[in-house]
């Protein structure tokens, strides 16, 4: 089978296979911590909420998904396979040398990815000027970033979050996965630093696919987005 075939018709995938598919990963530095606590967000994401397939990968109008914490790409990789855009077969062959799967995730060489991640503080700037072009555009397409709680420890965020809430990028959605690794910030405290700066808030269980769903889906009008996912702490 050709692997244009594969991504034609992959097979029916459901919640259920993504530990399944993560398993055929093996190896070291995984980011194992990383990985799992991103698993729930990106099924979600990629099962209800954003406008966009292997079919659509290069349509102007489809929603962007930006990996920010792309040092724990694992579970991403489990739901673009259960999705289409890649086929099972490279799964095995993570990280090793001839593998377009690496630790970091390549936008060129992985189908359906976005943006080539894991330097932390890259991607949330990156996506904020993404939505800002697509505004331009006049294009209603979203444009949602994954971060981690510690990611935000960095400056370049600080600026992000600042100059969204100032510009009211309402196609803008933040996740933030709250697994309670970051060094500087006050337990609680995530939203509210977001909110100060005009964005609208949801903090919700990021194991919860009901609650999930229904904070992604929300656009409030002049005001980006952001979903604090709180999960089981890293080092619990």
């Amino acid at each position: 089978m050709t692997l244009l075939t594969a991504l034609e018709a992959p097979p029916e995938r459901s919640y259920d296979d993504l530990p399944r598919l993560m398993s055929l990963m093996t190896g070291d530095e995984k980011h194992s911590a990383a990985a799992t606590s991103t698993l729930d967000v990106l099924w979600v994401l990629y099962d209800r909420v954003l406008r966009v397939g292997p079919g659509s990968a290069d349509d102007p109008a489809r929603d962007r998904f930006y990996l920010s914490k792309g040092h724990g790409p694992m579970a991403y990789y489990a739901v673009l396979t259960a999705k289409g855009f890649i086929p099972e077969a490279w799964l095995p062959r993570w990280a090793s040398y001839d593998s377009p799967l690496g630790h970091h995730p390549d936008r060129v060489l992985v189908p359906g990815v976005e943006i080539s991640s894991g330097s932390l503080g890259h991607g949330f700037p990156l996506a904020v000027g993404t939505a800002l072009g697509l505004r331009a555009q006049g294009l209603t397409s979203r444009v949602v970033v994954l971060v981690g709680d510690a990611e935000l420890d960095e400056g370049s965020n600080h600026e992000a979050v600042e100059l969204a809430g100032a510009l009211g990028l309402d196609n803008l959605t933040v996740v933030v996965v709250d697994n309670g690794s970051s060094t500087h910030n006050r337990p609680g405290a995530i939203a509210g630093r977001f909110v100060h700066e005009g964005w609208h808030a949801a903090v919700v269980d990021g194991r919860d696919h009901t609650a999930l769903e229904r904070a992604l889906t929300a656009r409030i009008e002049g005001r980006p987005t952001v979903v604090v996912a709180e999960v089981e702490e890293k080092w619990a």
